[in-house]
């Protein structure tokens, strides 16, 4: 009987199979979790780096465009504006032009009654004719005694008459030549007097001075009007509006570019047309209170669609000069050290330029020195920004850049 050594249960084998390749797997999991861990500090090591270098959009300075527009406020008012006062005491008998009429020089507007004017007219016209009799009376007596003077004068030298009665006819007749002047000066006085009078009865007719359109009426049939009056409301008035005159105030730092002729453009709360007009007058002195100047532009209103009175917003088409350079307002730093930009040089590194500041235009601002057109400049730059930081230019081309802002980071990688 031979004797055979036991052969290993299959169950046994499977399992050290088993666990060997659990081993192995476990060895495998667990060096790929290292790896990952590993390569995952290094991203976010890398990440944190590259957030210490901020992104930012670039600009470059521009050259004022060939026409600066400057926008301001405005008063239109007429060319030329009448108020009418009563020069004649009386009573408003009628008015014919009411508001709004167009009207020419000379015309009638309304109607005074003055009785008591006409009755010392009609006086004056009495007492002139009573000096105008006094005249040739006097002319007459003054005849008469130069006649007598001639008369006693041959008769002295004949010795019929003493000479005490020739010496006293003369004086008689220089007398009566005197009392000839004396009347003859008077009708003149009262001559003017009485032009004086029909002066004023022709201001019982109240007519337009000039040209133009009632703004204003104030009167109505039965109402008393004093003469000499020149405060408070007037009779009429009225405006010659055929051209109009446009004030604006102006700061100081414009009134060195706004000469006589430029032009500018009017635009009216309501109204969808334009029109044109011309600056023409500037005051010369500035308002203490408010450093402005008062000017003044003129336009044409032909069709009259420009009133007095109205508000308008002056455009003005201001010659730029093309050596300056603008940059939006966005890009200047404000600092204790004064007004800078954050430039940008080869290497992608802040060089903060001091700069003079020109004129505001809005949304941009005048440079005046410290930039080149070829200088790019960070947009919004934070205001721990210092010489020498390193960033990341966000645009290739800064001049299609319309908002320039800092780019926000992005979201770290998950460990």
């Amino acid at each position: 009987m031979s004797s055979e050594s036991p052969a290993t249960p299959p169950k046994k084998h499977r399992v050290l199979i088993f666990v060997g390749v659990f081993a192995i797997g476990a060895v495998g999991l667990a060096a790929s979790g290292i790896m990952d861990r590993a390569k995952s500090k290094q991203e976010v090591a890398a990440w944190t780096d590259a957030q210490i270098v901020p992104t930012v959009r670039v600009v470059r300075p521009e050259r004022v465009s060939g026409e600066q527009e400057l926008i301001l406020p405005g008063n239109v008012a007429a060319f030329v504006t009448g108020s009418l006062f009563a020069r004649a005491s009386g009573y408003i008998t009628a008015w014919n032009k009411d508001i709004g009429a167009h009207v020419t020089k000379g015309e009638i507007l309304a109607t005074i009654s003055a009785p008591d004017l006409d009755q010392q007219l009609e006086e004056a016209k009495g007492q002139l004719v009573q000096l105008q009799a006094a005249v040739e009376q006097a002319q007459a007596n003054a005849d008469l005694g130069r006649v007598t003077d001639q008369r006693t004068a041959q008769l002295v030298t004949e010795g019929w008459s003493s000479k005490q009665q020739g010496d006293t006819d003369h004086l008689n007749a220089a007398a009566r030549a005197a009392a000839v002047s004396v009347a003859k000066a008077n009708v003149v006085a009262q001559q003017a007097a009485v032009s004086r009078l029909e002066e004023l009865t022709s201001f019982e007719q109240i007519k337009s001075p000039f040209d133009g359109v009632v703004t204003a009426r104030n009167v109505d049939i039965g109402d008393l009007v004093n003469a000499g009056g020149n405060t408070g409301r007037a009779l009429f008035q009225i405006a010659d509006i055929h051209r109009m005159r446009i004030y604006v105030n102006v700061p100081q730092a414009f009134l060195g570019e706004l000469r006589p002729g430029i032009k500018a453009t009017l635009h009216l709360p309501g109204q969808k047309e334009t029109f044109e007009a011309v600056l023409v007058s500037t005051s010369n002195a500035l308002a203490e209170n408010s450093r402005t100047a008062l000017i003044e532009l003129q336009a044409d209103n032909p069709d009259g669609k420009l009133w007095p009175g109205a508000f308008t917003e002056v455009h003005f088409h201001i010659p730029a000069d093309p050596d300056t350079l603008s940059v939006p307002l966005t890009a200047l730093v404000f600092s204790a050290q004064g007004m800078r930009v954050a430039a940008l040089d080869a290497d992608d590194k802040v060089v903060l330029k001091p700069v003079a500041v020109g004129r505001n235009l809005g949304n941009r601002v005048e440079i005046e020195s410290g930039l080149m057109p070829s200088d790019r400049l960070v947009d919004s730059p934070l205001e721990s920004t210092e010489n020498g930081d390193k960033v990341s230019v966000a645009n290739s081309d800064p001049k299609a850049v319309a908002r320039v802002s800092t780019a926000a980071p992005s979201k770290p990688p998950s460990l």
